[in-house]
């Protein structure tokens, strides 16, 4: 069941990631080499699960932050290179400790390492990478970046143990919800656009600027995964429609149909979100429910004011091609529903 969402705010239909990535594609070549010589390994399980993962056909965004947003700044050294290596390693263990966590079979319209390899495998190689990330970080010399992707590993690390607190509990209010999304996703967005003029070694509003970019995009990105999952397409999302009712996962669609809905409707969710009753009908009538209270759009319509957010963080900084392409991808980011 797919879902039209209409974005009157956004007058440009055209955003895309492209600019960004024509700007950054010399040295993504680079990370890319990094990254396939890093997940390397002699215990031969480690690159095999590693690239099952690495070669999906991820966008590469937060990679792409980091060597942009050190860009912005006329860096001209080597170390954003592995500065944005980790923070993809970062990102990749993330996905194979989230895909054991939420038991997910499908990442990215494949099957999850999880799934090949057994669990035990797919968080094992998600700690190698991490153990990679951070010996990439030490090679780099920069307290401050270390300090900013590790404190970033820990916030990542909280978000995952906070959204199993309030898995399956439809009393979670919207304020719990966004300080999951805040710690899951939006810290390592924050992280990776922050590090770029930390070793760029420029101001310190300059680091705030693109710290809080980083941040509010992940915030309007996380927003948008969570409405794609209930008026999306399988084939866009790169799993299946509806996965996130079926595990539980109390998202903000779902908190405000509950909060908008009769008692029947309120003990409708209850039953198939606490009581696990997620029957493909169940979700039917969940879909109909979220139409019913436009809370599709309330949640796109809080990315839209996240991605204000983000705009407006970069604004006081000098017009460049880097620029432009960075307040692009808020656009792409939101418009992704289209």
């Amino acid at each position: 069941m797919g879902v039209v969402i209409p974005l009157e705010e956004n007058k440009n239909k055209l955003a895309s990631i492209k600019p960004l990535v024509d700007l950054t594609k010399a040295d993504m070549e680079r990370v890319n080499q990094l990254i396939l010589s890093k997940a390397g390994s002699d215990v031969q399980m480690i690159p095999e699960v590693a690239n099952h993962l690495i070669s999906s056909g991820g966008k590469r965004l937060r990679p792409m932050l980091t060597l942009a947003a050190a860009a912005l700044f006329n860096y001209k050294g080597e170390n954003h290179i592995k500065l944005a290596t980790s923070v993809e390693f970062m990102h990749t263990a993330t996905l194979l400790h989230d895909d054991v966590v939420d038991e997910s079979d499908l990442r990215r319209g494949k099957s999850t390492a999880r799934t090949i390899w057994g669990n035990q495998a797919s968080v094992l190689v998600g700690d190698f990478l991490l153990g990679q990330a951070f010996r990439m970080m030490v090679e780099v010399g920069s307290l401050d970046a270390l300090d900013v992707l590790s404190s970033a590993a820990c916030v990542i690390a909280e978000g995952e143990v906070l959204q199993l607190s309030v898995a399956k509990n439809m009393e979670t209010t919207e304020d719990d919800y966004l300080a999951v999304i805040r710690a899951k996703t939006a810290a390592l967005f924050a992280a990776a656009a922050e590090v770029g003029p930390i070793v760029a070694e420029t101001s310190k509003s300059n680091r705030n600027a693109l710290k809080s970019y980083g941040m509010n995009l992940g915030l309007a990105f996380q927003l948008v995964d969570d409405a794609l999952d209930y008026g999306g397409k399988a084939a866009d999302l790169g799993k299946n429609v509806g996965d996130d009712f079926r595990e539980g996962k109390i998202t903000l669609p779902v908190i405000l149909a509950y909060r908008r809905g009769t008692e029947d409707e309120r003990a409708f969710w209850r039953d198939a979100i606490e009581g696990g009753n997620s029957s493909d009908a169940n979700l039917e009538k969940a879909l109909g429910l979220i139409t019913k209270y436009g809370t599709l759009n309330d949640t796109i319509q809080r990315a839209v004011h996240y991605g204000t957010i983000a705009r407006d963080a970069l604004a006081p900084l000098p017009d460049s091609p880097w620029k432009s392409a960075l307040v692009e991808v808020i656009d792409f980011c939101i418009e992704r529903v289209n």
